[in-house]
């Protein structure tokens, strides 16, 4: 019998939102244990993310490197972004997202993985995406700014990203589960035909078709 995780909700009996930003918020719950006791849970509430592993005709990886403030570092990452709409078709903000990172498009698509990136202290679930057959999109560029005016980008062999991950040099949580989900789909004999289609249900963020 193969291993899963399993929907399990305990006792909330208290609730409280002590700060609420602009997209991500900090909620307090009270919640019962299985002896009948209670504590208190404090977390992050976020809308959840789509992230996109993106391969190009030369089996090269999309990536982009950005500053990150709250690790002080400018990590090397992968496409994504917020899933800023509720009920947000997770595909169609995937596409946005590497159209306005990397003013690219893909005309094959397939779900690669889900992960929650902090399970112990914030509800953010994210759905990593493969994406072939790429090509330029034309017409201008997305405007960004911010942290997004100063990225890099580059396009990587995927070894290479496999082994800055284990030596320790590469670290933002979708490009490692991305990357290193790619690598065991196509050395397991899984491939790409194994994946799940793009539109595949995701029970952590339903989503209209």
């Amino acid at each position: 019998m193969g291993i899963q995780d399993t929907p399990e909700e305990w006792e909330v009996v208290e609730t409280a939102t002590p700060f609420t930003g602009n997209k991500t918020g900090v909620r307090t719950d009270r919640v019962v244990m299985p002896d009948g006791s209670t504590v208190l849970r404090d977390y992050q509430t976020h809308p959840g993310s789509v992230a996109v592993v993106a391969v190009d005709d030369q089996d090269r990886v999309l990536v982009l490197r950005q500053y990150r403030h709250p690790v002080r570092q400018r990590l090397w990452e992968i496409p994504a972004g917020l899933l800023d709409v509720p009920g947000e078709n997770p595909l169609r903000a995937a596409q946005r997202e590497l159209y306005e990172e990397a003013h690219v498009k893909a005309e094959e698509w397939h779900v690669l993985t889900d992960v929650y990136t902090s399970p112990g202290g914030c509800d953010e679930a994210v759905r990593i995406f493969l994406a072939r057959d790429l090509s330029e999109v034309e017409g201008e560029r997305f405007e960004v700014s911010e942290e997004e005016a100063d990225m890099e980008l580059a396009r990587v062999p995927l070894p290479e990203l496999v082994r800055g991950v284990l030596a320790g040099e590469l670290h933002n949580t979708c490009l490692t589960a991305g990357v290193l989900s790619l690598h065991a789909a196509l050395s397991t004999g899984l491939g790409v035909d194994g994946l799940r289609p793009a539109e595949a249900p995701w029970p952590a963020r339903p989503f209209e078709a």
